[in-house]
């Protein structure tokens, strides 16, 4: 659907974050992909990358992929610009998804820290009530193993830390944490699907 179109049909709006975590970045923006197909005829995705986010895409080779797919993406020049948090306390957005989040993402907004793109539209947004969807990197104690751009395979560890903050998005109101990417498009059914009688 051409963007003339979507605007003249007054689609829901939603707002993507992506932070600069390469942790499943691949596998959520396949995701992403399916349901901006899936949904088009109800949904306008609107995609706001963080500083971090936009480095991690261009290695991961996916910049491209995603201008291409999505019509409207900003990178963050700063806290408020672009002004996605003004947007979210003003109703513009049905909610606001974060994935994949940094460990560094979580963390500031666990803390009611507002000092990047994505953490203040997070914490703004909250304030107004506006649901946020966050995927974030760290989500359990362990090891994980994720992949390079190059295919290889690395192995994180997860710290305690990390994911204690974790914890403390799971206990907040409107805050609703995602394991994995598959369960993004689970998100976009139950906002967007009509439930049958």
């Amino acid at each position: 659907m051409m963007v003339e179109e979507k605007e003249k049909k007054k689609l829901k709006k939603v707002a993507w974050g992506i932070t600069g975590s390469g942790d499943r970045l691949r596998e959520t923006f396949e995701v992403m992909k399916k349901v901006n197909e899936d949904f088009e005829d109800l949904l306008d995705i609107r995609v706001y990358v963080s500083k971090a986010g936009d480095q991690v895409l261009k290695y991961y080779k996916l910049s491209h992929d995603l201008v291409e797919i999505f019509d409207k993406v900003w990178i963050e020049t700063n806290a408020n610009a672009p002004f996605l948090a003004g947007q979210l306390q003003m109703g513009k957005f049905e909610f606001l998804l974060i994935a994949p989040a940094t460990s560094n993402t979580v963390a500031k907004i666990a803390m009611g820290l507002a000092d990047s793109l994505l953490s203040n539209a997070a914490v703004m947004g909250l304030k107004a009530y506006v649901p946020l969807y966050i995927m974030p990197s760290d989500y359990e104690v362990g090891t994980v193993t994720t992949k390079l751009p190059d295919g290889r395979d690395l192995k994180l560890r997860i710290r305690p830390e990390d994911v204690e903050h974790v914890r403390k998005l799971n206990k907040m109101d409107d805050v609703h944490v995602l394991e994995k990417p598959e369960d993004i498009y689970e998100v976009f059914r139950k906002h967007f699907c009509k439930k049958e009688s």
